[in-house]
């Protein structure tokens, strides 16, 4: 599950992020109203963890951005105002939970599971790209007719890259997500898995979908 944080307090910020990919998440982080943005705009996140009080445009102008953009990706506020009216605005605008500092970590966990959990209701999580269907609940993926078998890794990296499609991925950047920073491999371990997904899903179709972008990194997309 992939979360992006909001938090303009640096201290804050690397504390809750080290501990949510301790507890298996992937996180982004920035600390300002336009950063948050611009993830949002190049990422798919399962939950946004936004702060109202960030530099820029604050928490609730990037709430609102968002939500008139028809993205509908749960957020879950925080913030040091404990005031009703902030509460009430935050929830009016498109907010799905609020969460005042100080809080319990293991209340900020739990708001989450449930923030995910009520997603994964309303939403089949079946994503397609041609012929490939990748059903992220049910860990399934088939091209066409033929059911393809992935390792956990392989499957973690094809389902970034169907959330991402059309958007070229960094060799870096699939690594971060797939492995939460934890590994610490050869710099082609990309390539391998790349290299393995390419036989699966390609060799056997026409219309290639794993496209190499030189000194860039790989994209997932139909070639016109």
């Amino acid at each position: 599950m992939r979360i992006l944080l909001v938090e303009d307090e640096l201290d804050l910020q690397s504390i809750l992020v080290k501990r949510l990919r301790t507890a298996h998440y992937s996180v982004d982080a920035c600390a300002n109203g336009l950063d948050a943005l611009d993830y949002i705009h190049m990422t798919t996140y399962d939950v946004i963890v936004l702060d109202i009080m960030i530099p820029g445009i604050d928490g609730l102008q990037v709430l609102q951005k968002i939500r008139s953009e028809n993205n509908k990706t749960p957020v879950l506020l925080l913030t040091a105002k404990d005031s009703i009216e902030d509460r009430v605005k935050g929830l009016d605008i498109g907010a799905d939970d609020y969460l005042v500092k100080p809080f319990a970590f293991d209340e900020l966990l739990a708001r989450l599971r449930v923030l995910i959990r009520r997603q994964a209701g309303s939403t089949s999580n079946v994503l397609q790209i041609d012929n490939l269907v990748v059903d992220c609940n049910a860990h399934k993926v088939k091209r066409g007719d033929k059911t393809i078998e992935l390792s956990n890794k392989e499957f973690a990296i094809l389902e970034y890259m169907i959330r991402n499609q059309d958007v070229v991925l960094t060799r870096d950047t699939i690594e971060q997500h797939v492995w939460n920073y934890d590994y610490e491999g050869g710099s082609n371990i990309i390539d391998v898995y790349i290299r393995y997904l390419r036989k699966k899903i390609d060799t056997e179709s026409e219309t290639k979908l794993i496209h190499t972008v030189r000194g860039a990194g790989y994209v997932l997309r139909v070639q016109s």
